[in-house]
């Protein structure tokens, strides 16, 4: 008996946009400028949703729209279709047509192993047959990442669980990898000056510019409009760079090169993994950021190849980990707000860019725990971080780096999820929440509610605590009942 695979029950509507694509809108892979073809489209929600907003879309299914022409795009979507194949010779068929059409981009998804906990059925091939009649073939992320580029014969990359790009220029995909780099800079003040002043608009596309790469920009680094707005503004654009640093501090630009120099560092490390590019694979601004910091891209290479093997010792992990100024220390790990990972040392920067270059950017994910003690790195989902005093857990993504596995786990059903306190120590200095919390950490020390750290770190052991202290936190102020019983 033949087993008969209802594929086009496979087929999801949606009101948004599908994760794969909503990810490489989040990537700059797709912008308004490319043009995407949605290669098994199902029921075309992708199409009209990025037609309503403007871009560039055609696509085709072969149950939903198989007259469609399947035609050549910039980027090319083969959103969770590869993963519904039940033939491993068709899977690759389908996998090489539609890189075929892939000008510029290839954005391939396929759900992972972690999704059987919500599936049941038989074994069929080398998948799942579910109850629905459907085949499902699941993937290790890793497992993912190698059958495409073995199949494709070019590097992929890592967008998010799941979900990979394989680009068609190598230019291309290190502006991808070097755009996923953490950047931070210190808060800037202008001194006041009258010609500065009259004219900020015009000079905040060069101010913005310097501030990232830590130089002027080069001829054609800043578009048409903003270079005849400062040339109309202040006579040139070397005026206009000297004005900038006659009215900021020459050690705000120190502090920026010095950044400037770590997040190449941390890029050019992480490269590594793909197949590092030869220098003149590399864009323009890029490259010339590389040699004006460096002088040559050798020399950068070592130093970063230097980082990318301390990443391997655990003594040296550890100490980074305790010389970091931000992030919350514990015996075995340090934790870090996303917001704030820029700010970490830059050993442990590539030490959390090596999971992500595994993982992906894990989405919505708001704190990054990493192990000294062991290769590991979990990002960690809290929803109401920013809402909530003491946010509960939600899910954690775990990278394991010695066995290249990635995995998920669920707390939204659990009824004592972990719940966090003092969120401050999880933030940069220059959070602008950071004295906010900082002053409920503060009340609640004082009210004795830390005085057993053992039992208050999950929902029901923090409950009992704020009991026993007869006190109830409200928005993040810490509140204690009058005598006529109402929380003052």
């Amino acid at each position: 008996m033949t087993d008969r695979v209802a594929r086009h029950k496979t087929a999801m509507s949606r009101a948004a946009l599908s994760r794969p694509v909503a990810t490489a809108i989040r990537d700059s892979v797709v912008t308004e400028a490319t043009s995407v073809f949605d290669y098994g489209c199902g029921r075309g929600d992708d199409l009209r949703n990025l037609a309503a907003l403007g871009y560039t879309v055609n696509g085709w299914d072969p149950t939903h729209r198989p007259s469609a022409p399947r035609e050549s795009a910039d980027v090319v979507n083969l959103g969770y279709v590869v993963n519904v194949i039940e033939d491993p010779q068709e899977r690759v068929e389908t996998l090489r047509s539609a890189w075929q059409l892939a000008g510029r981009a290839l954005v391939v998804s396929s759900r992972l192993t972690w999704d059987a906990r919500s599936l049941s059925g038989r074994p069929l091939g080398d998948g799942l047959m579910t109850r629905t009649g459907t085949f499902q073939k699941l993937y290790e992320q890793a497992e993912l990442g190698r059958w495409i580029k073995d199949t494709l014969g070019a590097e992929v990359h890592a967008a998010a669980p799941g979900i990979y790009y394989a680009f068609r220029e190598t230019t291309d995909a290190q502006a991808f990898l070097a755009n996923r780099v953490h950047i931070y800079r210190p808060s800037l003040q202008i001194d006041p000056h009258e010609v500065y002043e009259m004219n900020v608009g015009a000079l905040e596309p060069l101010l913005s510019f310097m501030k990232l790469h830590g130089r002027a920009p080069r001829s054609g680094e800043l578009n048409n409009d903003a270079v005849s707005a400062i040339t109309e503004a202040v006579g040139s654009i070397g005026r206009a760079q000297q004005l900038i640093r006659k009215v900021t501090d020459d050690e705000f630009w120190k502090k920026v090169t010095i950044h400037r120099r770590a997040e190449l560092l941390v890029y050019i490390a992480l490269s590594r993994f793909s197949g590092r590019p030869r220098f003149n694979q590399l864009g323009v601004t890029l490259a010339t950021d590389i040699r004006t910091l460096f002088g040559k891209y050798r020399d950068a290479c070592l130093q970063a190849d230097r980082m990318l093997l301390a990443c391997g010792d655990p003594a040296i992990i550890l100490v980074n980990a305790r010389s970091s100024t931000v992030g919350k220390q514990t015996p075995s790990a340090l934790y870090v707000h996303r917001s704030a990972l820029a700010e970490l040392p830059p050993i442990m920067q590539v030490y959390e860019g090596c999971a992500r270059a595994l993982s992906g950017t894990v989405e919505h994910a708001n704190l990054v725990k990493l192990s000294v003690a062991e290769p590991q790195i979990s990002y960690l989902t809290y929803p109401g971080f920013d809402r909530d005093a003491h946010p509960t857990l939600a899910s954690s993504v775990i990278v394991n780096l010695r066995k290249l596995t990635v995995d998920w786990r669920d707390y939204t059903r659990s009824p004592n999820p972990p719940l966090l306190h003092r969120k401050e120590e999880f933030l940069g200095a220059d959070h602008p929440r950071r004295v906010m919390y900082s002053r409920l950490t503060r009340a609640e020390q004082l009210a004795g509610l830390y005085a057993h750290p053992e039992t208050i770190g999950t929902s029901e052991g923090w409950r009992q605590a704020l009991r026993s202290a007869n006190v109830s936190v409200h928005g993040h102020r810490l509140l204690r009942p009058t005598v006529g019983g109402a929380p003052s």
